[in-house]
């Protein structure tokens, strides 16, 4: 999206002095929080408010603009500028003074991060996390970033050979300030114009255009994907003679290759055999214990940003399992294996809920609880165990990571007890260790999807464990996050004064008890999933153009109600839906109708997304593959 031109003399104020307020509380009131990644700036010296009216009237009554800062738990960069910025007394006297400052955990409150990252890159054509973003006192935004440093530092410029000045956080906080004494109406405009551009962008067109017929759609998305498919390391999104850039699984690109091979398509089964080959075999899997971190830093899957997510694992255990079927590879089983073994040993609590996400940190350092150091193996192991190493993990020469380290990616195949003792050895290495931190938030969405990658893995791969893993979570979800009112809540920490929870949570949840009928023919989850959707479609459903809103009918503060059609590290929440409703019509005949009616007014409703740019939302495209 563009750039809004008027923001360019707003960021170049130059910076100039102010006067300091008194220092910040000791404890704020992120204090009293449930949010993991709220209480770890609990003890900054800035005066926290969480999102919520208390916030939004106190700024309306100071006249003071609000900065609103987004991250999660298990976020690298945002544990680096709380650390940098937010720990430090001057800025946080500076805010003090002359802001309202809210923090958001992005997990606990998605509603108010879709919002504030699709303004971020309507204003600067980036976005990420942390995502810090400065609103007037109505909650419009307009200026938004990511990380900064604290201070200005210099940087090389695209020629190599000037250096140039990048502001850091305080510098811009300073340039906001003085712009909302000298210039505030030209501040509200532009927040104003960027709160239209969202309502445009999450309303949606309100007569969306006709559907193209899936043929057309299936062909304008696989020259979108021949366009972005690296051919010799699998994945999308690459650049030929740059291998520095990052590249993530997309699990919902996997999910639409699927189908499509399943349907035939040849090319499909090879762009995806190809990708979760490369995938198995880097870093970017635990060789050792098991599970997918976030995303590779390189081309080759090598070095992962070693954070590892609940929704990650989720939807590739499931895509694994189907694809160790569907393209006759048994190598894939023994990767949803690893992946369930992990979940269930690493991320399971007591009642048989899933834990969110561990941290990529460990000791102050990114990656360190999963490197392997030269010195360490040399003194640890014993000259076997070295020799297999070097040959099934690759961990000799060069170190890979950081010029020190080993991060063990998969070279060859040893006999299978041999890997397993290795693999033992390595372990007990790692868990002398301090292990990163566990966000032990137990979201509902997320849980639903790690229901769905239990039940489908344990169904195709014959392990009744996995099955009987996710009937526990499931059984623990309908309990403990269930309103007495009969609907559900996010997480079971869910506070009254925020909505209970989000389109999504309702969506992958029945997705999950769906996959639980499949594998287990009970009628017990067929019929909690028809409850779901029942509930699902009235407080969600947009009734008169399709489709359905991101958050509940009754509860929210927000500048704009949305409904997302797009993929992002999770699939939207409405092509899940139809994916749902599509299912329920097949189960339940004497409601096949309505169901059926609902999921292809939700289609219709995307139709914009679909005909032009179906890349974007390939869970939605995924549902227009003929079974």
């Amino acid at each position: 999206m563009r750039y809004f031109a008027f923001l360019a003399p707003i960021l170049a104020i130059i910076a100039s002095s102010f006067a300091w307020g008194e220092e910040g509380p000791k404890q704020n009131r992120l204090r009293l929080e449930t949010s993991a990644y709220l209480q770890m700036h609990a003890e900054n010296a800035i005066d926290w408010y969480p999102w919520g009216d208390e916030a939004l009237a106190k700024a309306k009554e100071e006249n003071k603009p609000i900065f609103v800062s987004i991250g999660y738990a298990s976020c690298h960069w945002c544990h680096v500028m709380e650390k940098e910025s937010f720990s430090d007394p001057k800025i946080a006297e500076f805010l003090n003074k002359h802001f309202i400052c809210i923090k958001v955990d992005r997990e606990e409150r998605p509603d108010v991060d879709s919002v504030y990252m699709l303004a971020t890159q309507i204003m600067a054509n980036s976005g990420g996390w942390p995502l810090n973003v400065f609103l007037t006192p109505d909650a419009k935004p307009f200026i938004g970033t990511t990380y900064l440093p604290a201070e200005d530092r210099e940087v090389p410029l695209a020629d190599g050979q000037a250096v140039g000045v990048q502001p850091g956080f305080l510098t811009l906080a300073k340039r906001v300030a003085i712009a909302w004494k000298e210039q505030q109406p030209q501040l509200e405009e532009v927040g104003d114009n960027v709160t239209r551009a969202l309502k445009q962008v999450l309303g949606r067109p309100l007569l969306s255009p006709e559907l193209a017929d899936s043929d057309s759609i299936f062909r304008t998305f696989d020259r979108t994907l021949e366009k972005e498919f690296d051919p010799r390391f699998g994945g999308f999104e690459f650049e030929e003679g740059n291998d520095r850039i990052p590249k993530f699984p997309q699990p919902s690109y996997l999910v639409y290759l699927l189908k499509r091979h399943d349907a035939g398509h040849a090319t499909s089964g090879n762009m995806l055999e190809l990708t979760l080959e490369k995938m198995a075999h880097g870093g970017i899997y635990d060789q050792v214990g098991g599970g997918f971190h976030r995303y590779s830093t390189d081309r080759h899957w090598k070095i992962p940003h070693f954070e590892k997510m609940l929704y990650d694992n989720a939807q590739l255990l499931s895509i694994y399992a189907q694809a160790s079927k569907s393209l006759d590879k048994p190598e894939f089983a023994e990767v949803a294996r690893g992946i369930a073994e992990f979940v269930l040993s690493e991320m399971t609590g007591p009642d048989g809920e899933f834990y969110s996400a561990f941290d990529a940190d460990s000791d102050g350092e990114e990656g360190a609880y999963y490197r392997y150091s030269p010195e360490e193996l040399q003194e640890k192991l014993s000259a076997d165990q070295l020799r297999l190493a070097e040959q099934a993990f690759g961990m000799t020469g060069e170190p890979n990571f950081e010029e020190e380290y080993y991060v063990p990616q998969f070279h060859g195949a040893p006999e299978a007890e041999k890997l397993a003792d290795l693999k033992e050895a390595l372990l007990a290495l790692r868990n002398q260790r301090d292990k990163p931190f566990l966000d032990k938030k137990v979201i509902t969405s997320w849980n639903g999807q790690m229901i769905r990658g239990l039940a489908d893995a344990g169904r195709i791969l014959e392990e009744p464990r996995y099955v009987e893993a996710a009937s526990k979570a499931a059984d623990y979800l309908l309990n403990a996050t269930a309103t007495n009112d009969g609907r559900l809540r996010r997480t079971w920490e869910t506070k009254e004064n925020q909505p209970p929870a989000y389109v999504d949570d309702y969506a992958m949840l029945i997705d999950g008890l769906l996959a639980l009928h499949e594998a287990t023919n009970d009628s017990r989850w067929l019929v909690e999933a028809g409850k779901l959707q029942a509930t699902q479609q009235k407080h969600y459903a947009d009734e008169t153009f399709g489709g359905y809103y991101f958050t509940p009918d009754d509860n929210s503060n927000l500048i704009v109600r949305g409904k997302l059609y797009t993929d992002g590290a999770l699939p939207s929440g409405n092509a899940v839906s139809v994916s749902n409703l599509k299912t329920l019509a097949q189960l339940v005949p004497d409601q096949a109708d309505q169901y059926n009616a609902w999921a292809q007014k939700t289609i219709e409703s995307s139709s914009t997304l679909l005909n032009d740019h179906p890349n974007s939302t390939a869970r939605m495209a995924a549902e227009l593959v003929k079974d």
